[in-house]
């Protein structure tokens, strides 16, 4: 048996994904969001969580997917990586599992037209579920985020 991993899921459409719990500080509900000029479609602004200012991405417009509504399940992932702190704004997050790293394979070259290197593996649960694996740090490429902002 491999190395287990603590893993947060949320969706993204019909599709699931994973983090690593350590590296997610808090899951809220969508706050008003302050909109910063010059920013990429994807960053939809800044938030003040606790008196801390954090970044908001939308997970949907980082990977190129159609953008959607924000409904009662939405919520923002607060994810630190680094010394970045940044929100993550999802679907749905509704469920933190074990997942044995004997059933993660390597990611493909793109899954659902994520690119691989935002992606850790696909993880196998259970009989027909599959979970994608992020690699926050790639999805939180500081200079990349702020290539798209110049």
């Amino acid at each position: 048996m491999g190395q287990e991993w603590k893993v947060i899921v949320f969706t993204l459409g019909l599709d699931e994904y994973g983090v690593e719990v350590e590296k997610i500080k808090t899951i809220e509900r969508i706050p008003p969001i302050t909109r910063v000029p010059k920013s990429p479609v994807f960053v939809k602004g800044v938030i003040n969580l606790r008196g801390v200012v954090i970044p908001v991405i939308d997970l949907r417009g980082r990977f190129g997917f159609s953008e959607n509504e924000y409904t009662s399940d939405s919520r923002i992932i607060i994810a630190a990586v680094g010394n970045v702190e940044i929100g993550l704004i999802v679907d749905s997050a509704n469920d933190v599992i074990d997942i044995d790293s004997d059933h993660v394979d390597d990611p493909p070259e793109t899954a659902g037209g994520i690119k691989a290197k935002y992606l850790q593996g696909i993880a196998k649960v259970g009989d027909n579920r599959l979970i994608v694996l992020l690699n926050l740090q790639e999805v939180l490429n500081e200079s990349e985020i702020i290539t798209h902002t110049a």
